[in-house]
Parts: structure tokens; C-alpha cells; sequence
């Protein structure tokens, strides 16, 4: 994801700032990301989660160094770069610390093959139904279509939150379900503040649950000052942005 306004704060804040700093030091692992970008976000908590040894490196969205682009052909954070060899995509990336590293822990997708794969399933419920759903209903205009959306963002934070077992998806287990969604629920503050969302007309569970999800200390630690992230979203609430993401939900196709 990228921002595409015409500013954009050029650093982390806050307490992620804070942990940017902890990882300026040269690694095997180099974490191309974007502070403003919840994709990025995914992959970072994982980061922390397990204290994988890693090196920042902030990508300017409007001036991308060939060696990023050498790396990420689309351009897009987050990526990374592991004893030469160059991934991207998120969700991917979150799944190779888990293989790559599996003497960090938490783990965070269990061993038993059947849990594995009840917790692929879910993430891919967060990745099809409520992101998108979020990004609809962030930029529709129509008051008819922001009702629409609306509910359904409802019913698919219902659906998933059926399951939870709480605190976290799993129960005490901290998930790869979990992290995929925790960036949109520390986002959900413009929905509130422009869409008409509230948590509580969600469920009492979703409130338990999303307050478990932004209270964690590794996404509190990988959170920039909300005041920033207002400014970026201000672009994607007026249907004027001009990212693969907003392309692609005017469209009509995933991403």
C-alpha cells in the first residue's frame, strides 16, 4: 500500500517511532515498509512478536530507490530482503518468519496441521470480507452505499468474532488471524469519527475482542500518533486516492 496525497508525515511517531529506532542496525533481514501502511503493519507485529532480529528501512512513496524497485517490481511495502533473496506481500512475509525462524517464538500458526489450516481460513475471512468491506465503506459517498457497506462490515466482524475464543481468536494464543486484522481495528477510529461506526452496535464481544487486539504490546509498539494516519485516510474518505488499493475497490477487484 502507498500513500498518494499531496503530504505525507515522513517518519514513524509515537511509540513506533520509538522502535524504528531499535532497528536501524544492519541485519540479515532488511523490513522495507511504510509507517502509515496497515499491510506493513501486519508483518511488523509478527516482527516484534517474535524478536526477530531485523533491519528498518522507510520507503519515500513518491521517490522509491531503484534497489527497492529491484527487490519489489509493483513498489509496493512492505517487503523484505534475507541474505539476498527479496519476498513481499504481507500475509506471505508474516508465514516466512514463522518457517524461517522457527526457534522465535511465540508461534504464531500452531504445528497441528488442522489448526493451521482453521486459522488460514480465517485469515483469509479478514482478508476478503472485512478489509475490503472497511475500504468500501471508507470511501463510498453515497450515503445509501456508506448504510451498505456499513453492514457490511457488521455482519463480517460478527461472523469472526463468533469464533473468537478470547482474548485473541485462539484463546491465550496470539494468532496470525489476529494480526491480520489488528491494523484495521486501531484504524476503525475513522469509521467512528466519519462513517457512523461504533464498536458497541457490533456486538459486546467485537468490543472485548478489538480492545484485546489494540492493547497488545506489539501493536502498540508498531503504532504511529492516530493524528497522522487521519491525515493519509483524509484522501480515501473524499474518493480521491490514488493507491493499487483504491484502484482496485473502484473496480471492483481484490487486492
Amino acid at each position: 500500500m502507498s500513500n498518494d496525497g499531496n503530504y505525507i508525515y515522513s517518519h514513524a511517531t509515537g511509540l513506533a517511532a520509538k522502535t524504528v529506532e531499535q532497528h536501524q542496525a544492519p541485519q540479515d533481514l532488511v523490513f522495507y515498509a511504510g509507517w502509515f501502511c496497515p499491510y506493513v503493519q501486519r508483518s511488523w507485529i509478527s516482527l516484534e512478536e517474535k524478536g526477530i532480529p531485523y533491519q528498518y528501512k522507510e520507503v519515500n512513496p513518491y521517490k522509491k530507490e531503484q534497489h527497492f524497485l529491484d527487490i519489489n517490481p509493483k513498489g509496493l511495502v512492505p517487503a523484505i530482503e534475507y541474505k539476498s533473496k527479496a519476498l513481499y506481500e504481507s500475509l506471505i512475509l508474516c508465514e516466512f518468519f514463522e518457517d524461517a525462524f522457527p526457534e522465535h517464538t511465540p508461534h504464531l500458526l500452531t504445528t497441528d496441521p488442522f489448526d493451521r489450516a482453521y486459522v488460514r481460513l480465517w485469515v483469509d475471512h479478514v482478508s476478503k470480507q472485512i478489509v475490503p468491506t472497511f475500504m468500501r465503506l471508507v470511501m463510498a459517498q453515497e450515503p445509501e452505499k456508506q448504510r451498505e457497506h456499513l453492514a457490511d462490515f457488521y455482519k463480517g466482524v460478527r461472523t469472526l468474532t463468533d469464533k473468537v475464543k478470547g482474548p485473541y481468536f485462539l484463546g491465550e494464543q496470539f494468532s496470525l488471524v489476529d494480526i491480520a486484522l489488528a491494523p484495521w481495528v486501531l484504524r476503525d477510529y475513522i469509521l467512528a469519527e466519519n462513517r457512523g461506526y461504533s464498536r458497541e452496535a457490533a456486538g459486546s464481544a467485537w468490543v472485548a475482542y478489538a480492545k484485546a487486539l489494540e492493547t497488545r504490546e506489539s501493536v502498540l509498539r508498531t503504532q504511529s500518533d492516530k493524528e497522522h494516519y487521519a491525515q493519509i485516510y483524509a484522501r480515501y474518505l473524499r474518493n480521491e486516492a490514488q493507491s493499487e488499493a483504491a484502484k482496485a475497490i473502484r473496480a471492483g477487484k481484490p487486492f
